[in-house]
């Protein structure tokens, strides 16, 4: 009962801080030091951590649901179109070309590197370094992005150049743990002129293809061999952390609209000095 009690921890943190640009690895750093698991196989929690995403993202699934359905099933969304292409949503089925573009950069390198980069950048002092880092940046962009009027207001002016161009700030946070998947993603949205709603829109759903591709990556380096402890625990995480992602997505797109990102920014950097206070001082 002790690690379904975790597990629930986990999976409450996961839902919370994967769409906050806050760092979901940095808060699951910092909860496994207080809470590791015990009697799960060596490398469980590095899967555990990643696959645990996957409620996020059925979270993004059900909120958006008719946003990235692209295939016109009945008669009314079929209008008086004939043929094959009438049960396709061509504005959907751009958009998600426009995602794929956007996902190539992360997913070369991260099936290139993953391990490498596990190895170099996945501790304390990384992890805060680019909470600390990120933070800054978030304050600064904000306050440079005050008064400019925004280039991209609809998920449709975003052009295949843009969706690239955003992909490649969500390499950042593939290479460095902490970064913030939603933090990099939607700072380097603001900095080429997409609005804040558009940028964090298009960061959900970046997530779907990213989050799956990382979550089977790291199940295929995993194995398929677990304990009825280590999938019950796996399965408890998605599980809750779909459900506290549906309260926070919806709080987020409520609180973008008129908020800025700075609170983010200085909540990111408080976080970084507490992990090495912890790490360096405490421990």
């Amino acid at each position: 009962m002790l690690e379904i009690l975790k597990a629930i921890i986990y999976g409450i943190v996961e839902g919370i801080t994967e769409w906050l640009p806050v760092s979901s690895t940095g808060h699951l750093i910092l909860v496994e030091e207080l809470l590791p698991f015990s009697g799960t196989s060596a490398g469980f929690f590095d899967m555990f951590d990643v696959v645990i995403q996957l409620g996020a993202i059925m979270a993004v699934v059900v909120l958006f649901w008719s946003q990235i359905w692209p295939f016109a099933l009945s008669r009314a969304e079929r209008g008086d179109r004939k043929g094959l292409m009438s049960f396709v949503k061509p504005e959907i089925m751009t958009l998600w070309f426009k995602i794929l573009v956007a996902c190539v950069p992360a997913a070369v390198i991260g099936v290139l590197f993953d391990d490498v980069f596990d190895a170099l950048f996945y501790n304390p002092v990384c992890v805060a370094l680019a909470l600390i880092i990120f933070g800054v940046a978030f304050i600064v962009v904000e306050n440079w992005n005050k008064g400019r009027t925004s280039k991209v207001n609809a998920l449709a002016d975003i052009t295949y150049t843009t969706a690239l161009l955003i992909g490649i700030f969500q390499l950042i946070a593939a290479v460095f743990p902490g970064t913030s998947r939603s933090g990099a993603t939607i700072v380097g949205a603001l900095i080429i002129g997409v609005s804040r709603t558009v940028a964090a829109e298009f960061t959900f759903f970046l997530a779907i293809p990213v989050m799956f591709g990382a979550s089977l990556l790291k199940i295929v380096k995993f194995g398929f061999d677990f304990t009825g402890l280590e999938l019950t625990l796996l399965l408890i995480g998605v599980l809750v952390s779909f459900l506290v992602s549906l309260f926070v997505l919806r709080f987020l797109m409520g609180y973008i609209k008129k908020h800025d990102f700075k609170v983010f920014g200085w909540y990111r950097i408080v976080l970084g000095i507490v992990v090495l206070l912890y790490f360096f001082v405490i421990k």
